[in-house]
């Protein structure tokens, strides 16, 4: 027998708001400027990094992948933890600039989910503190307490693609995989969500276009909203019929149809 979808969770970097190419990757150019490094992350190079989960594990990636010939001190990880922390600094003040709003149709489907009383969680490789000036910034000061659980950062010390932020936060909220459905951009959260068994609506950015989604119920280009209709890039047309939104309606007729793959 179907259960009753009892709660959304949210991925959010690029799910929620397009933070990575004009939010994150510019804080962590300038916090590596403040560091008195020349390190500069273009445009395709942080397309490139973002194969990896964690911003702290980013940067050893580029030090171990793309830039080789750098000296690393001793205390390798303390200098990357310095760097990451003033990243965040830099990126909370982005977002209190209002530089990096949410995704179309993201505040329209967070507000009707809350009024109807369908439970939210938050489960991310980003910083608690980045979540949480996002949600600030966008929805309001009283947004954190929107959501049940907001499982980020190092809460567990495997990353995405793995499953532990999807099963730590199921279990904070003591849910069952089959009451929730998950909302992710990039082929590792597909692949984390998937390995923690839930039923997976994706929608799309620049940097994860191009990504293998299979398995997914469905791949949009956004979640729309009634003047700005989203595209079904993969996925069963005929449950989408008809709809210009993400709306709950059609989350519920989705989680409802068996959870079909794209």
């Amino acid at each position: 027998m179907q259960e009753t979808l009892q709660a959304l969770l949210f991925d959010v970097d690029g799910t929620l708001a397009d933070t990575e190419r004009d939010g994150h990757r510019v804080a962590f150019n300038l916090a590596f400027r403040e560091a008195g490094l020349n390190w500069n992350w273009s445009v395709g190079l942080y397309g490139k990094l973002l194969a990896v989960t964690g911003g702290k594990e980013r940067m050893k990636y580029y030090l171990e992948c793309f830039n080789t010939d750098f000296a690393c001190p001793a205390d390798i990880d303390g200098f990357i933890a310095e760097l990451h922390r003033s990243k965040t600094a830099h990126y909370t003040a982005l977002l209190a600039e209002g530089r990096i709003p949410l995704r179309p149709g993201v505040e329209r489907l967070l507000r009707e989910a809350r009024k109807k009383g369908l439970r939210m969680g938050i489960a991310t490789t980003t910083t608690p503190a980045s979540v949480q000036a996002l949600l600030s910034q966008t929805l309001g000061p009283d947004s954190e307490n929107w959501f049940d659980v907001i499982a980020a950062g190092d809460v567990v010390p495997a990353k995405k693609p793995a499953a532990d932020i999807y099963l730590w936060a199921m279990e904070k909220m003591d849910l069952r995989s089959a009451q929730c459905i998950a909302f992710e951009d990039s082929e590792n959260g597909v692949k984390s969500s998937m390995a923690a068994d839930l039923r997976t609506i994706v929608t799309v950015n620049d940097y994860t276009r191009e990504h293998d989604f299979s398995g997914a119920m469905l791949v949009l280009d956004n979640m729309g909203d009634p003047d700005q209709p989203f595209t079904v890039l993969q996925g069963n047309h005929d449950l989408v019929k008809g709809a210009v939104c993400l709306d709950l309606e059609l989350v519920q007729r989705l989680a409802g149809s068996g959870g079909a793959s794209a």
